[in-house]
Parts: structure tokens; sequence; C-alpha cells
């Protein structure tokens, strides 16, 4: 399966960025932003962008101040990040086995990356391997509840989209997820209460910013927060060396 994602990825890569240039894509893009920012408490320091793509996030990371390194399974869409971000150091890669020693990073930041893998527990564990004594994890996902996305699968039924191939993810899962990894501190929030064909983006924004905490679960789009804590391992999660 982590073949045929990043195959399929690689095949769309040249039209990716498309999506961001449509009202929709817009709005979608500057409320996912406005919400894993807000989340995020590190203003500074080693940052990872785990599942990269294209380098949206990467991007964003970086302006912010972050010395920051993408990573992610689809050559294709390295090689358009890399156009856009010269500077930056990508590298093609497995999120299961992360290229880099322990306590390497202050912020793990993964953004729509979780749907495409089978066993996000070893990933979660990587991720909790290279953080440094408390830094952050930020993960990003679809949920699994909202209608937006109930219809983006029934449509991959009939076309060929990359939710073809997604497990979404509800609040609640992914804060289970990263407490069973030794993560501490974990919330969650979510955005993007309208379909998208809502007419007024001003609205839906409001919406946004209002119930991102507590009516997350209807929400389109969630993210979850953890901590590493100060100890070097969790009871669960042996860190090892690369």
């Amino acid at each position: 399966m982590v073949s045929e994602v990043a195959e399929y990825f690689d095949r769309i890569a040249h039209r990716y960025d498309r999506w961001y240039e449509t009202g929709t894509g817009r709005y979608v893009d500057r409320t996912e932003k406005w919400l894993i920012f807000s989340t995020l408490r590190s203003e500074g320091g080693r940052a990872l962008d785990l599942g990269c793509g294209t380098g949206n996030y990467t991007a964003e990371l970086h302006r912010r101040g972050f010395h920051v390194i993408g990573l992610d399974a689809s050559e294709r869409m390295l090689e358009i990040a890399r156009k856009k971000l010269p500077s930056v150091r990508f590298i093609h890669g497995d999120a299961y086995h992360l290229p880099f020693p322990d306590e390497s990073f202050d912020v793990v930041l993964s953004v729509t990356m979780f749907e495409f893998i089978h066993r996000p527990e070893e990933v979660v564990a990587e991720i909790y391997r290279v953080l440094k004594p408390g830094g952050e994890v930020i993960i990003g996902t679809m949920n699994g509840r909202s209608l937006w996305f109930l219809f983006k699968r029934i449509k991959s039924i009939f076309t060929e989209t990359a939710y073809r191939y997604a497990r979404f993810y509800t609040p609640g899962e992914l804060e289970r997820l990263l407490l069973s990894s030794g993560f501490r501190e974990v919330e969650s929030a979510g955005v993007i209460f309208f379909p998208s064909f809502w007419p007024f983006p001003g609205l839906a924004e409001k919406v946004d910013r209002k119930c991102h905490r507590k009516c997350r679960g209807l929400a389109a789009f969630v993210a979850a927060r953890g901590v590493k804590g100060e100890g070097r391992d969790s009871p669960d999660n042996p860190g090892r060396g690369v």
C-alpha cells in the first residue's frame, strides 16, 4: 500500500498545488494553517515536516524561522518542493524508519499524511524517538465523521482520488494514538464545518475560530498536539539510535 500511495502522488504531483489556487482551496489552506499554528507553542528550533508533499507547510515553518527538513515518500512531490525552497533540505524517505538520530527535533509536524499509513503506532513511535524532551508533535488529518469527507469518499469510488487510499481519524482517535505512545499534554481541535459549496467563507471562518474546540468532532479537519516527556523514554516506547 505504501508504494501504491506514493505512485499515486507521483502521478498527480504536477497538478497537486492547483487546488490551492481555487476559492475553496485558499479558504481551506488558510483555515487549516490557522489551526495548526495557533496550536503550536514552539516559536523556533529544528522542525521536521513529515509527509511534506510539495512543501506547503515546510514553507510556512521556514517563513516562521524554523530550521526545517521535509520528508516524503513521493519523489515527484519532492522535486516540486525543492524548486520552491532550494535552501531547504528535502529527503525521500519512509515514515516508519526516520533517518535521524534520537532527539533531533523540537517540532514534528505531519499534516494529511497519517491517512495514508497502515501502522500509525509505529510512525508515532518514530516521531517520539526523534523529538527532543519537551518537543511538540502536531498531527493533522481529515475527520472520519465529517460529512465533507463522506462525500469525498463516495466520489473516490467512481473517480480515483487520494481519498480512495485514505483512512480518516476522529479527534479522540488521534488523542489516544499520542497518549498510547507516551505523549503528554495531549489536546485536539478542528475546523471547517461547512460543505465545500458554502458561498460565505467569511462566515465559515468566524465559525471555525469560535467552534474549533467545542465542536471539533464535527469538523472536516482535525489536529492533535502532544509533548514528549522530559525523560528520555516513555515506558512503552524505548528510544533507539540509528
